[in-house]
């Protein structure tokens, strides 16, 4: 992945966190506005059903959206807004389960198996890779709560910033922070770069059981 086309999905979605937002506050029952918010629950569902089960499970992922949509549009799907929060708690949920899922003792955890994209792993970064996993799941799963907590408790103008402004620039500090923090802790690890930390994020790994050098 190039510098650009980072540059450009990072504005991307700087475009469509503040987009979201405003349609949430401005038109957030209307079919157009519910089918471009929900959307990216729909196209993680695709994502993750075509991985796991392949052509069945992307078939039948597809049509519970195509139903879903339909549904939407002959304005039979509920209250919006607890569309909205259903969407925000569920994605999150989804990578608390993805992220958590290799914490088991015998498999390598999620950034582990990112790191060991870009340089073999030694017993130390092992286990450092393992506690920044915790780390990720520990804040997908208090994001989740705190979406319902902040929906259930405060106005959905509120709610709406949580979920379209905070939760993408705390991603951002928590991946840049733990970016910066990891040679101050470790300075025997091996140098890499900021950009190749994100390549390896795309490039999808393969859970694998762990193996310690």
């Amino acid at each position: 992945m190039s510098r650009w086309r980072m540059a450009l999905l990072l504005l991307a979605g700087v475009g469509y966190a503040g987009i979201s937002h405003w349609m949430m506050l401005f038109h957030a029952a209307e079919p157009w506005a519910v089918g471009v918010l929900l959307g990216p629950l729909w196209l993680t569902a695709l994502g993750l059903a075509g991985s796991r089960f392949g052509t069945p499970g992307l078939a039948v992922a597809g049509l519970a959206g195509v139903l879903g949509f339909a549904l939407v549009l002959r304005g039979e799907a509920g209250d919006p807004n607890r569309l909205y929060m259903l969407q925000h708690v569920g994605i999150n949920a989804l990578l608390c389960g993805w992220f958590g899922g290799t914490l088991r003792r015998d498999r390598l955890s999620l950034i582990g198996q990112f790191a060991q994209r870009i340089h073999p792993l030694s017993p130390t970064m092992h286990d450092y890779t393992r506690r920044v996993t915790w780390v990720w799941t520990a804040y997908f799963a208090l994001i989740a709560l705190a979406s319902v907590v902040v929906y259930a408790t405060l106005p959905f103008a509120a709610w709406s910033v949580l979920a379209n402004l905070l939760t993408p620039l705390m991603v951002g500090i928590l991946f840049v922070g733990e970016y910066l923090l990891r040679y101050r802790l470790h300075p025997e690890f091996e140098r890499t770069r900021l950009i190749d930390t994100v390549r390896a994020f795309y490039s999808a790994p393969t859970d694998r059981p762990a193996a310690r050098q």
